[in-house]
C-alpha cells in the first residue's frame, strides 16, 4: 500500500513538473511569436467567428466518430500514462535498491572507521603511557648512573692516591733498604777488617768468614775470643734480621699496589659496564618503541694496568 501510494505521489509530481514545463514552452512560444498590428477589436471578432466555425463543424459532425475519436484520444494518453507509470515505478524501485546498498555501504564503512579509530585511540593511550613509563625508567637509569659514576669516580682517585702513596713508600723503602745493605756491607767490612788485623781472630777465621779448625794449644785463646765472636754474630743476625723485615715491608707494599690497581681496574670495568647497560637499556626503549631491532652494547674494554 505505501509503495502504490509513493508511486502516486511521485507520478503526480512528474505530471505537475511536465504539466509546468508545457506551460512555461507555451509561454516562451507566445512571447517569441511576432506580435501583429491588429486591433483588439478584430482580434475578439476572429475569436467569436472561430468559435462559431468549430461548434457548427460539431454539430454537423457525426457523434459516432467524436466519441470514438475522442476515445481513442483517451486510450492513447491511458497507455502514455500506464507506461510513464511503469516507468516511474522502475525508477523509483530502482532508486530505492540503489539507496540502500549505498545506505548498507555507508553503514559498513562507518562501523569499519568506528573500529579503526577505537583501535588508534586505545594505542594511543598504551603508546603514552609507554612513554611515560619510558621516561621514567630512563630518569631512574639516569640517576643511578649519575651515582654510580660519582662513586667510582671518587674510589678511583681515593685509589689512585692510596697507589701513589704506596710507590713512595716504596721508593722509600726501596732506598733505605739500599742504604742498609751498603751500611752492612760496610761495617761488615770494617768487622772483617777488624777481624784480621787481630792476631787471635785471624787464626779462628779465614778471609772469607768461616771458621778455621782449633788447635788443641790453642784452647784457651779460643775461650778469650768467644764473647767477641759472639757479640759480632749477634750483630750480624740483627743487621739480617732488619733486612729482611725491610724485604718483607717491600713485597708487602708491592702486593698491595698490586691489589688496588686490580681493584680500579674492577671499578673501571663496572663503570664501563654500568654506561654500557644504561645505553643498551635507553636504545632498546626507544628502538622498541618505533618498532625496530634492538642495539647490541659495545664490547667492555679493560683499561690499561699501571706498572709496579
Amino acid at each position: 500500500m505505501m509503495e502504490e501510494i509513493s508511486i502516486m505521489v511521485a507520478y503526480d509530481a512528474h505530471v505537475f513538473s511536465q504539466l509546468h514545463d508545457e506551460d512555461f514552452l507555451t509561454s516562451l512560444v507566445a512571447i517569441s511569436k511576432p506580435r501583429s498590428m491588429v486591433p483588439t477589436k478584430k482580434l475578439k471578432k476572429y475569436e467569436k467567428e472561430y468559435q462559431t466555425m468549430r461548434e457548427s463543424q460539431l454539430q454537423q459532425e457525426d457523434p459516432m466518430d467524436r466519441y470514438k475519436r475522442e476515445n481513442r484520444r483517451l486510450q492513447e494518453a491511458s497507455m502514455r500514462l500506464e507506461q510513464e507509470n511503469d516507468d516511474l515505478a522502475h525508477e523509483l524501485v530502482t532508486s530505492k535498491i540503489a539507496l540502500r546498498n549505498d545506505l548498507d555501504q555507508a553503514e559498513d564503512k562507518a562501523d569499519v572507521l568506528n573500529k579503526e579509530l577505537l583501535l588508534t585511540k586505545q594505542r594511543l593511550v598504551e603508546t603514552e603511557e609507554e612513554k611515560r613509563k619510558q621516561e621514567e625508567e630512563t630518569a631512574q637509569l639516569k640517576e643511578v648512573f649519575r651515582k654510580q659514576l660519582e662513586k667510582a669516580e671518587y674510589e678511583i682517585k681515593k685509589t689512585t692516591a692510596i697507589i701513589a702513596e704506596y710507590k713512595q713508600i716504596c721508593s722509600q723503602l726501596s732506598t733505605r733498604l739500599e742504604k742498609q745493605q751498603a751500611a752492612s756491607k760496610e761495617e761488615l767490612e770494617v768487622v772483617k777488617g777488624k777481624m784480621m788485623a787481630c792476631k787471635h781472630c785471624s787464626d779462628i777465621f779465614s778471609k772469607e768468614g768461616a771458621l778455621k779448625p782449633a788447635a788443641a794449644s790453642r784452647e784457651d785463646q779460643g775461650i778469650e775470643t768467644d764473647d767477641e765472636k759472639d757479640a759480632l754474630k749477634k750483630q750480624l743476625r740483627e743487621m739480617e734480621l732488619e733486612l729482611a723485615q725491610t724485604k718483607l715491608q717491600l713485597v708487602e707494599a708491592k702486593c698491595k699496589i698490586q691489589e688496588l690497581e686490580h681493584q680500579r681496574g674492577a671499578l673501571m670495568n663496572e663503570i664501563q659496564a654500568a654506561k654500557n647497560s644504561w645505553f643498551s637499556k635507553t636504545l632498546n626503549s626507544i628502538k622498541t618503541a618505533t618498532g625496530t631491532q634492538p642495539l647490541q652494547p659495545p664490547p667492555v674494554t679493560q683499561p690499561p694496568r699501571e706498572s709496579t
